[in-house]
C-alpha cells in the first residue's frame, strides 16, 4: 500500500508537468508550422523540458523494475522526486492528517506515554520483526562464536569442581546471597572483529544494528561510521567526584524469583552490582541513585526528571548517565544464554529519538544529544558483539526521549526481562560492566 501511495503522488505531479510539457511543445510546433525558425525559444524550451522529463521520470520505473527491496526503492524514488521538484517535499510532508496540537495537555500526554512505552512487549503489538541476532555475519558463525565463549573456560571449571567437592554445592542459587554461579573472566580478545573498511551505508548499519519501532524513524543524518563509531566517548578519570550516575526510572521492576520487599533482588540490586564492578574493577567513580519514581508507572519519567537534574547540578563531574531497567517480553520467550558455563541474561541498549514517524520532531521532548546518545549505544553494541557475541539484542529505537537529554553520554539499558532469574541478571552485570569499560575507557 505504501508503494501505491507514493506512486500516486508521483503520478499526480507527473501528469501536471506532462501537461506543461504538452503546452510548450505545442507552441514549438505551431511556431514551426508558421514558418518560424526551428531554433525559436519555444522549440528549444520543448526539447529542454522533454530531456528533463526523461531524466527525472524514466529513472523511477527502472528502479521499480530492478526488483530491489521496498524500503530501498522508495528511498531512491523519494530522493529523485525531492531533487527534481521542491513541491514534492511539501506534498509528502502533509498526508491529509492533522498534526498533534502543541499545547500543555499534549506535552503531559507525551510524558505519560514514555512511562509505559519502552517495554519490548510493545514490539509484538506493533508487529515488528525484531530478529534474533545483531551481527553482520552468518548464523552458523554466530553459533560457533557463542560456543567459543561458553567452552573456553570449561576445563578450569571442571578442575574447580573436583577440588571443591560439595563445599560450595548450591552456592549462587538463592537470590540475594551475594554469590552467583561460576567465575566470570572478561574476554581479553574479541571473538569476532568487524571489517570497517567495508561499505557500511545507511541500510547496512540500520539492518544489522538497530530495531526501529514503527512509532519513529531513524533519520539518515544520524547514521554513518564517522558519527557513530569514531566519536571519542572516553571518560576523564582525573579529578574528584563521580563520573557515572546509575539510576532507575522503574525501580520496582523485579524478576521471576525476586524476594518481595528485598530490593537487592530487583533491578536496584543489579544496579548495585554494576556500580560496584565499574568502580572496584574498572576504576570509575560511580554514584548509584536508588530513588523510587514508579508508584504510578505512567508518570515515572516526569517524576524522575527533577530529581536526576538536581543530582547532576550537585555533581557536575558526572559525564555518564545510565537508566537501568529490565524489559518485559511477551509469550514464553526468555532472554538468556550460556556464557562461560553461566546462565546469563541478554540485554538491550535503547534510544529515544524525540521524533515521531507521523508528525516529525516532538518539540516538547527536545534532546540536543541524540547523536551522542546514538554513538554511545552503537559503540556499546559493537563491543558486545565482538567480545560476547549474542549477549546484546539490537539497539532498539522509539519515538520519545526517556530523559536522555541530560548528558551527551546518556544510556537506557534493558537488562533481561521479567521471566529471568536473579542469578541470570547478576551474571549479566559482569560482561555489561566490561563492555561499558571498553567504550568509556
Amino acid at each position: 500500500m505504501k508503494v501505491i501511495k507514493k506512486i500516486k503522488k508521483w503520478g499526480i505531479l507527473g501528469m501536471l508537468l506532462a501537461c506543461i510539457l504538452c503546452c510548450v511543445y505545442s507552441l514549438s510546433q505551431n511556431g514551426t508550422d508558421s514558418g518560424k525558425d526551428t531554433d525559436s525559444w519555444q522549440h528549444q524550451a520543448g526539447i529542454f523540458l522533454s530531456h528533463q522529463m526523461e531524466q527525472a521520470f524514466f529513472q523511477i520505473p527502472r528502479y521499480l523494475e530492478a526488483g530491489e527491496g521496498e524500503i530501498n526503492t522508495l528511498r531512491k524514488v523519494e530522493q529523485l522526486m525531492l531533487k527534481q521538484f521542491a513541491l514534492y517535499n511539501y506534498v509528502i510532508s502533509y498526508e491529509g492528517e492533522e498534526r498533534e496540537p502543541e499545547d500543555a495537555m499534549m506535552a503531559e500526554l507525551i510524558g505519560r506515554r514514555e512511562g509505559v512505552d519502552e517495554d519490548y512487549k510493545n514490539i509484538d503489538e506493533a508487529h515488528l520483526d525484531y530478529g534474533d541476532d545483531a551481527l553482520h555475519i552468518e548464523n552458523s558463525i554466530l553459533e560457533e562464536m557463542e560456543k567459543e565463549n561458553s567452552v573456553h573456560n570449561k576445563q578450569e571449571e571442571k578442575d574447580n569442581e573436583e577440588n571443591t567437592g560439595t563445599e560450595n554445592a548450591g552456592a549462587g542459587n538463592a537470590p540475594g546471597n551475594g554469590e552467583w554461579s561460576g567465575t566470570f573472566e572478561e574476554a581479553v580478545y574479541p571473538a569476532y572483529t568487524y571489517d570497517w573498511s567495508e561499505k557500511w551505508d545507511y541500510e547496512s548499519l540500520v539492518s544489522n544494528f538497530y530495531a526501529v519501532d514503527q512509532s519513529t524513524r531513524l533519520r539518515e543524518e544520524y547514521v554513518g561510521l564517522e558519527q557513530l563509531l569514531y566519536q571519542d566517548l572516553s571518560v576523564n578519570k582525573e579529578g574528584e567526584g563521580p563520573q557515572i550516575l546509575i539510576y532507575h526510572t522503574h525501580s520496582k521492576e523485579a524478576f521471576v524469583d525476586s524476594v518481595p520487599g528485598d530490593s537487592s533482588t530487583t533491578i536496584v540490586g543489579a544496579g548495585d552490582k554494576l556500580a560496584a564492578l565499574l568502580q572496584d574493577k574498572y576504576g570509575f567513580r560511580v554514584l548509584h541513585h536508588k530513588g523510587e519514581y514508579d508508584s504510578e508507572r505512567d508518570d515515572a519519567y516526569n517524576k524522575s526528571l527533577p530529581a536526576i537534574t538536581k543530582i547532576l547540578e550537585e555533581n557536575p563531574t558526572i559525564e555518564v548517565v545510565i537508566d537501568l531497567h529490565r524489559d518485559a517480553v511477551a509469550g514464553d520467550r526468555k532472554l538468556v544464554m550460556d556464557l562461560q558455563g553461566r546462565p546469563t541474561a541478554r540485554f538491550m541498549f535503547f534510544n529515544g529519538l524525540s521524533f515521531g514517524r507521523k508528525n516529525g520532531e516532538i518539540t516538547y521532548l527536545e534532546n540536543p544529544y541524540i547523536q551522542d546518545n546514538l554513538a554511545f549505544s552503537f559503540q556499546a553494541q559493537v563491543a558486545a558483539n565482538e567480545y560476547y557475541p549474542g549477549i546484546a539484542r539490537k539497539v532498539y529505537l522509539k519515538a520519545y526521549r526517556y530523559n536522555m537529554h541530560l548528558r551527551p553520554k546518556s544510556m537506557l539499558i534493558e537488562l533481561g526481562a521479567q521471566n529471568n532469574t536473579v542469578e541470570e541478571i547478576m551474571n549479566a552485570c559482569d560482561p555489561l560492566a566490561h563492555i561499558l569499560a571498553i567504550v568509556l575507557g
